[in-house]
């Protein structure tokens, strides 16, 4: 395994699943880390490393979401490694970027979730990007709900604070609702 792989797989060894989609999830993560030393890039068409941030107000009843332009749904931040092994890292400044805040941090530095979501075919810069795997690893983050919002245009249309009881009024992807952002709300 490339050495700067371990750091990557042994979080993810570590990663106390609580439900079977990790567990199983986790296991195919490990299997391909093993046998893929480009899974940080997307030169990787089959799946490659992504990281996202769940990022919860003080009070812990509103989520920080972007409206994703490619997705068509309000959705947490994140994006893909790019040969950064240190996903948390690229959470970090993933949800900085998208959102425009940038008085935030860890609740915790260690993934709270991880998740393989399946992405369509789509154009991006006008080139076709063929269907494949994200290997998603989630950070809990906390920023100031009082600070200036700004949309990244490229990525999303729309970034704002949703109550708890209201995100599954505003995300229009069933297998995410159910499968990720549950998850993360019952975490939280």
């Amino acid at each position: 395994m490339n050495p700067k792989l371990r750091k990557l797989s042994a979080a993810i060894a570590d990663f106390a699943p609580s439900c079977e989609q990790e567990e199983r999830d986790r296991e195919v993560m490990l299997k391909f880390l093993r046998e893929n030393d480009n899974c940080l890039l997307r030169e990787n068409l089959i799946a490659h490393f992504t990281a996202s941030a769940w990022i919860v107000n003080g009070d812990f009843d509103k989520f920080l979401m972007v409206y994703h332009n490619l997705y068509n749904s309000w959705s947490w931040t994140g994006g893909h490694a790019d040969g950064e092994p240190d996903l948390a890292a690229v959470a970090l400044r993933e949800a900085k970027e998208e959102t425009g805040v940038t008085n935030i941090d860890f609740l915790r530095r260690a993934p709270i979730s991880l998740e393989i979501i399946t992405v369509e075919g789509h154009l991006k810069r006008g080139v076709y990007v063929p269907s494949h795997l994200h290997f998603n690893l989630t950070y809990l983050l906390q920023a100031d709900e009082g600070q200036k919002l700004m949309v990244k245009p490229d990525e999303n249309s729309g970034v704002q604070w949703i109550a708890a009881n209201q995100v599954a009024a505003y995300v229009s992807e069933p297998w995410m609702m159910k499968w990720v952002y549950e998850k993360l709300m019952g975490r939280v």
